[in-house]
């Protein structure tokens, strides 16, 4: 046996590396603050399943073999019918059902293409399709970024993003029925199969000595490191879960290209995260630097009207929150995600998060660098037993 392998935090990336470091045969303790474990990945409780962040993964990466070789998605859902192509486009103020041709053009013709890491994303491609195509193709990508200006951020990172989502390819995006809570469910179950003890409401405020992996959001890690580099680039947006009862002009997916924003169905491909009879809907806009938030909250429901008409009056249950500096690793010109808070902090202590130097966007960075803290922490665990004999 070697030595105790403590873990701070039990969202998505500290289960995972709990996960990782148990399958080694390592002993393991995992510490969440909270009375229960998730992290980000939380949802609502039933009847009305809504997430605090994503809700969907995307299957053409380690992240996705990871969870799955182990059995850990469960089911896949999908829409059915009509509600597959109730999908929409919001630009000039219209819903349209086909995104401006010069977007469409970029994205076929450039696929190919690799942008440049010191250039910001709005410069590079004005250059070659102007700046109205510049800024609707920032816009549209801002579901991921969750950011008003994604044009200011590298152009590598966002069109790589940009190709990922909306590649003239099959989309690698996967809904798991019950959505993230459910995996995390399955995390959680795996893990203690595997003997992880876990504590609940228990927070760790000194460093326990050993080996140690802090799986939290990066500025809880900054305070408990005491280490003031840990800071980068994130999103900042306004997000409103809608449950309605259901209408045939109601649209499944929605980008807006005029503004940033985006509306997605949770229950039209999985049934089980609304009562019968309701459709569950996610929305977020991204805040404008300096803009009031009820600003911005105005935007999202002048989305919402667009996309969900005449929500107001069918409305059965709503929330509504922001994000602001914890959504996801963003990339300035002149950086790359190896630029981002290494994972081996020295002193076997290893960081787990969404805006760490791991590959993915925001949940895969979770879990990719969970996987590599796992592995460092696993190798200076035995190390520490081998001195120790």
């Amino acid at each position: 046996m070697s030595k105790e392998i403590t873990i701070v935090g039990g969202g998505l990336g500290g289960l995972v590396a709990a996960i990782a470091c148990a399958e080694a045969g390592t002993r393991v303790t995992l510490h969440e603050a909270h009375a229960t474990l998730g992290g980000r990945a939380r949802a609502s409780g039933a009847p009305y399943i809504a997430h605090e962040g994503a809700h969907v993964f995307y299957a053409d990466g380690p992240h996705w073999t990871w969870l799955t070789s182990r059995g850990l998605t469960g089911p896949l859902g999908r829409p059915k019918g009509r509600d597959a192509i109730r999908m929409g486009f919001l630009y000039g103020g219209r819903m349209r059902r086909l995104p401006p041709a010069g977007f469409v053009r970029l994205m076929m013709l450039g696929r190919g293409r690799e942008a440049p890491v010191d250039q910001d994303f709005f410069t590079w491609v004005s250059r070659t399709h102007g700046a109205e195509t510049a800024q609707v193709a920032a816009n549209a990508i801002s579901v991921v970024t969750l950011d008003a200006d994604t044009g200011r951020l590298s152009a590598a990172f966002v069109w790589e993003l940009l190709r990922r989502v909306f590649a003239p390819s099959p989309p690698a995006v996967r809904w798991v029925i019950g959505g993230w809570q459910a995996v995390i469910g399955r995390l959680a179950a795996r893990a203690r199969e595997l003997g992880v003890r876990m504590e609940l409401k228990s927070r760790i405020t000194e460093l326990p000595g050993g080996p140690t992996i802090v799986a939290t959001e990066l500025s809880s890690a900054r305070a408990l490191l005491g280490d003031t580099s840990l800071s980068w680039e994130s999103g900042n947006c306004a997000m409103l879960d809608l449950a309605v009862h259901p209408d045939p002009r109601d649209r499944f997916i929605c980008w807006d290209l005029d503004s940033g924003g985006f509306h997605e169905s949770y229950s039209m491909q999985d049934p089980t995260v609304a009562p019968p009879g309701e459709t569950l809907f996610q929305l977020d806009m991204p805040v404008r630097q300096d803009e009031h938030r009820r600003d911005a909250r105005a935007r999202l429901e002048a989305l919402a009207d667009q996309a969900v008409p005449g929500w107001r009056e069918r409305t059965t249950w709503q929330r509504s929150a922001f994000a602001k500096g914890r959504a996801g690793a963003l990339d300035l010109p002149g950086h790359t995600w190896r630029d981002r808070p290494a994972i081996d902090r020295g002193d076997d202590v290893y960081l787990v998060g969404d805006m760490v130097a791991a590959p993915g966007m925001r949940g895969e960075i979770s879990i990719n660098s969970a996987v590599k803290a796992a592995a460092g922490a696993v190798r200076a665990a035995s190390k520490a037993t081998r001195s120790a004999l």
